[in-house]
């Protein structure tokens, strides 16, 4: 069976660092055997579909197959349909009547313990907001993620330690949730 997925990038094409031409990145999935490949914008969003594997053995597949071909290693994220209608569907914020700029989700590897972010004390930040979902958090940031002094703590190392974690705007959660539901 056939199923689709979206492949999420971590910190490619920031700032002139580790750069993945997204030209290059449909070749190599196509390389990697995946059909229907197509990438959304510049910053490592790949559509792809697949008729084997599991998420976790796509996303190790494609971080090697991107190290070998460019030099160096990229956190990689590989989740179906079904997960990604599934955190839009479970959005704790009201999404429709927020700009995108606004709402964010952070996915993550693994699930993380809400123990994993008590530290973070959430009346100092208000009115920016957290919620974890399944393998995700929503960040609502009003002032837009650069300004965020939520998501400056939300990121710090020590409670993203031993997982990958890579965040999205809403417009692009949308849109990978439409396009993987070919």
């Amino acid at each position: 069976m056939t199923t689709t997925y979206a492949a999420l990038l971590r910190g490619i094409n920031v700032g002139g660092n580790k750069k993945v031409p997204m030209a290059e990145l449909r070749t190599l999935l196509g390389e990697l055997g995946h059909g229907d490949v197509q990438t959304y914008l510049q910053s490592g969003n790949a559509v792809f579909s697949a008729d084997r594997g599991d998420e976790d053995s796509l996303a190790a597949e494609l971080a090697e197959a991107i190290e070998k071909h460019f030099g160096f290693g990229v956190g990689v994220l590989v989740r179906d349909h079904a997960y990604l209608r599934a955190v839009r569907e479970a959005c704790p914020f009201p999404a429709a009547e927020l700009e995108a700029k606004q709402l964010h989700v952070t996915y993550f590897s693994d699930a993380v313990d809400p123990e994993r972010f008590a530290s973070v004390d959430p009346a100092v930040f208000l009115p920016e907001e957290f919620r974890l979902g399944d393998r995700a958090l929503y960040l609502y940031a009003p002032d837009g993620l650069g300004r965020s002094k939520l998501a400056e703590a939300l990121s710090r190392p020590r409670l993203l330690k031993g997982i990958t974690a890579t965040t999205r705007n809403w417009n692009t959660v949308v849109k990978l949730e439409e396009l993987t539901g070919v």
